[in-house]
């Protein structure tokens, strides 16, 4: 039986740091300001952190006077009269961590964020600005002289820079491990809820426990995936000490939505990127894997589809699809000392029992289940040795890894040689990737929520019948995984995604009952969505792993990019060699495309910064700074300092829960083990925790459209459909390739502003309103202050302007008329302008009224009706008849030849069409 459950929504949202000489004192709350817990920070100790987290909950009254005695009892202390004891310091929407290097700790909270995606009304927000804030008091601080420095390295990992969070949904897992979460049988969640109340120390945790059967929902908080969270090091140290509503855990990658209108119906599309922090590094410094399975470059990319008519997880209609690139999981590495355009490929260590790659696998099926399946795009015919090492090596390792396999769950091996296919002009990528994409999703399946619509049963798609994954009575599952690599893991291998997501799409449309056939064509409106979505998705990785945006895009292997793309590819190339080489700051081409990576700092510098950031690198007094080592190699491969507890059988080499639980993935089996990382706890059904209504509608607070996300998010109506009157309106029609509502944007710097805002956006393009946009925190409004903009902003209905006087109101947030339309329609119109729209709704009446079939134009006109003499090129030319084009003769030659051969009459074939026939032959058989 399904359970009445949701995922906990964290009381701490808003945030405000207050200081005093011996003290710090954080004070957070829920969105509605009616819940508050208090964090107190020691100031006093110059090394160590001291936090104290009283677990009560606080009403804003009791807040109010707890702020009020500390701040007398401060300024009596100090003996200031007439002066405050008690300081705001910075308000901010959540705690990134804590860090300490050679003197004391800081923290560091958010500042600013924007809403990027809403996933069944849970908002998901990427991190716009932050603040470090020294803990220690000035009088205790016992400073070292590279301290400087190692904060410079720790501030060079930009957390604007496409790092993201969510208060109530769980970025760190699938979309199908939340929802099976949610629908756990009634009697574990009861189990469940009553051994966290045996084993739990906060006396507060059952406050507001519902002992009524059947009168509570249950509220679910799932522990996070750790290999996917960025920021698990800095929480690490305050994790079992605070309340986990202090502890927000951040993501890195890349998160994107779209809407999709089916004549009228709201549909979003959603692109989230989760990049591992295992191993996590830039292009050249780290390839391959380490000793504990975990490949460079791992990116987990998501792709929902929801029905935005409906918000609930429990009513709503939901779907996704999981795919993952990473490094070819061997030992190996490339020298960039030799200045090389293609450093060489070396083997760096011996793995005859495949070690390294069965502990990847394991992972895979731990996470995902079965089939793994690897298509390997790394070139296989090569003049001199290069990639080909890397795919001979990694068929060797598969083929010793599935000798040991049950044959149901072998892992399927897949190479293709893109770059060749690309070279030829007969050959279609696309084409042979679509093959490939239809033949993987039909193996792994995808999640939907909901069972098959009774329309797919009565009429059922032969290609419907043939999908893998898990049937379920409430839906699918996907069940295994596809990884994708190339020697990067970016362009082809973007591409290759594409593809196989686009593939899916069709198959989570017709799943949702929104279009009759599980196939999407090239050209629609909604295939030019999703395509713009993994550009910008692809582009992000890449400039976070390689320094440089996309090289080869979609276009490129379509083979419609435009001449001029061709010169920017270059530069791209030359913009990645740059950067993967030298170590200083370079900046990157096309900045305006992408603000936040305007002065990338090299390679090197950034690998110190993934080093330190994520705890792979602690600073300790006495032994050699970061700067100092010669290489990380030893901080990335534990097994070079000390021996591994345990030694895997080189037959056995997966774990035994996981196997026995195949095809399903292991952590979302519903066992003790999984049970233990679930935080279950029973509520009123009205309760602010897990009332998702209240959350997202906000009904306590005044909202204007300016900044409502839904409306300022990339649509298919306004973004991409013709704005031709009469044309079909279906996302789903195949337009011309320069048939797109882009291409009517205007002039050329409307179109490149919007392609900015796109960039810069993540395909979410901000509201007018600045402050609507990026909800800063920097306002004085004490602890009742609202969430975006300032009060005034909430209490009426009106825009603030930057420019000038930032306090001065310029204009109503509804625009007049004269702005969109030029004219003011309430004024009366004059004379004149009547007299003409009089004559022109005559002229229409007459026109209607001639013969449609006369050939001749009509002489007779009404009175009163001027008479139009014809000035176009064409003798005849009324709205019913103009006169035919001529066809040149070259034209005329080969429609006869058509029409010949369609009566078997064959014409001779030339010397080019023969070679071009014997071209195709030799690229397509030989």
């Amino acid at each position: 039986m399904p359970s009445a459950a949701a995922p906990i929504i964290s009381s701490v949202q808003k945030l405000v740091l207050y200081e005093t000489r011996a003290r710090y004192f954080l004070v957070g709350s829920n969105n509605a300001e009616t819940k508050y817990r208090v964090l107190k920070i020691d100031r006093t100790e110059p090394k160590d952190l001291v936090i104290i987290d009283d677990r009560h909950v606080y009403t804003q009254q009791e807040v109010r006077e707890l702020l009020g005695r500390l701040d007398l009892g401060n300024r009596t202390k100090m003996g200031q009269k007439g002066s405050s004891g008690l300081f705001r310091a910075v308000s901010a929407f959540g705690v990134v961590g804590f860090v300490r290097f050679l003197e004391g700790y800081y923290i560091v909270l958010i500042t600013k964020r924007r809403k990027m995606a809403d996933i069944g009304g849970h908002a998901i927000y990427k991190v716009e600005d932050t603040n470090m804030i020294y803990i220690p008091n000035d009088s205790v601080r016992v400073t070292h002289p590279d301290e400087a420095r190692y904060l410079r390295i720790f501030q060079n990992v930009d957390l604007s820079s496409n790092f993201y969070f969510s208060y109530s949904y769980d970025l760190s897992h699938s979309l199908q491990y939340n929802l099976t979460v949610l629908r756990m049988p009634l009697e574990m969640l009861k189990s469940e809820t009553t051994q966290n109340r045996q084993e739990s120390f906060d006396i507060f945790e059952d406050e507001g426990l519902i002992t009524q059967g059947g009168s509570g929902v249950f509220g679910i908080c799932s522990e996070p995936y750790m290999k996917y969270v960025w920021n698990g090091e800095l929480l690490d140290i305050i994790k079992n000490t605070v309340h986990r509503d202090w502890l927000l855990y951040i993501i890195h990658g890349f998160c994107g939505q779209s809407k999709l209108l089916i004549y009228g119906r709201p549909v979003y599309v959603t692109l989230i990127a989760r990049r591992s922090s295992k191993f996590a590094g830039t292009r050249f410094l780290k390839r391959g894997a380490n000793c504990e399975g975990d490949v460079a470059n791992e990116v987990e990319t998501e792709q929902i589809l929801c029905d935005a008519s409906v918000m609930s997880f429990t009513a709503g209609s939901y779907s996704s699809y999981v795919q993952v690139r990473g490094s070819v999981p061997l030992y190996w590495s490339q020298d960039i000392s030799t200045m090389m355009p293609k450093p060489p490929i070396t083997l760096d260590q011996a793995d005859p029992f495949a070690h390294v790659a069965a502990l990847h696998f394991d992972q895979m099926f731990q996470r995902f289940g079965s089939p793994i399946i690897i298509l390997n795009l790394v070139k296989e015919r090569e003049k001199r040795k290069h990639e080909r090492i890397l795919s001979e090596e990694l068929v060797a390792a598969v083929t010793y890894l599935n000798q040991f396999l049950p044959p149901e769950h072998t892992i399927v091996y897949i190479p293709w040689d893109m770059a060749k296919y690309t070279k030829s002009k007969l050959c279609n990528v696309l084409d042979r990737l679509n093959v490939i994409a239809e033949s993987v999703v039909k193996k792994t399946g995808f999640f939907v929520n909901r069972p098959d619509s009774y329309c797919s049963i009565l009429r059922p798609d032969e290609k419907w019948n043939e999908l893998g994954g898990c049937v379920i009575p409430t839906g699918r599952l996907q069940t295994g995984i596809l990884r994708t690599n190339c020697v990067d893991c970016l362009d082809r291998t973007n591409t290759a995604q594409f593809m196989v997501g686009k593939c899916a799409l069709a198959y989570q449309l017709y799943s949702l009952g929104l279009i009759d056939k599980p196939n999407l064509q090239f050209d629609t409106d909604a295939v030019r969505l999703f395509e713009e979505l993994y550009e910008d998705h692809g582009d992000t990785l890449s400039l976070q792993y390689g320094g440089s945006q996309l090289v080869h895009r979609v276009k490129t292997y379509r083979k419609i990019a435009p001449w001029t793309q061709h010169s920017k590819d270059i530069m791209q190339t030359l913009s990645r060699y740059y950067s993967n080489a030298f170590s200083e700051s370079l900046p990157v081409l096309n900045p305006c495309s992408y603000p936040e990576y305007h002065h990338l700092p090299g390679d090197a510098d950034r690998q110190d910064s993934i080093n330190l950031f994520l705890g792979v690198f602690h600073p300790t007094e006495g032994k050699p700074h970061l700067w100092e080592l010669p290489t990380d190699f030893y901080l990335h491969h534990k097994n070079t300092m000390r021996l591994l507890p345990t030694r895997r059988s080189y037959t056995y080499w997966w774990t035994p829960e996981v196997i026995k639980h195949l095809p399903l993935p292991y952590d979302e089996v519903i066992c003790a083990v999984n049970l233990k990382k679930l935080i279950v706890k029973k509520f009123h059904k009205y309760e602010e925790e897990i009332d998702i209504h209240n959350e997202f509608f906000r009904p306590y607070e005044l909202s204007s459209f300016d900044d409502t996300f839904c409306l300022a998010m990339t649509s298919s109506a306004r973004d991409f459909m013709p704005k031709t009157v009469g044309i079909d309106p279906s996302p789903f029609t195949v337009r011309k390739p320069d048939e797109t509502g882009k291409s009517v944007l205007g002039n050329k710097s409307n179109r490149e502003e919007a392609v900015l805002q796109r960039k810069t956006a993540a395909s979410a393009p901000p509201p007018p309103s600045e402050e609507a946009v990026s909800s800063s925190s920097e306002d004085d409004s004490g602890t009742d202050r609202e969430e975006e903009g300032s009060v005034s902003q909430r209490s009426t209905p009106v825009k603030m302007t930057d420019a000038g006087d930032s306090a001065k109101v310029t204009e109503n947030v509804v625009q007049p008329m004269k702005e969109l339309y030029g004219i003011n329609l309430s004024d009366g119109l004059s004379e004149e302008d009547f007299s003409i729209y009089s004559r022109f709704v005559q002229l229409g009446q007459s026109q209607h009224k001639q013969d449609k079939n006369s050939q001749q134009p009509c002489s007779r006109c009404s009175d009163g009706v001027i008479k139009l003499t014809p000035i176009s090129a064409f003798s005849q030319d009324n709205i019913y008849e103009v006169q035919p084009p001529r066809v040149d003769r070259k034209s005329t030659e080969i429609f006869q030849a058509h029409i010949q051969a369609s009566q078997g009459i064959m014409q001779p074939l030339g010397k080019e069409d023969s070679a071009m026939y014997r071209e195709y032959i030799r690229n397509r058989y030989l």
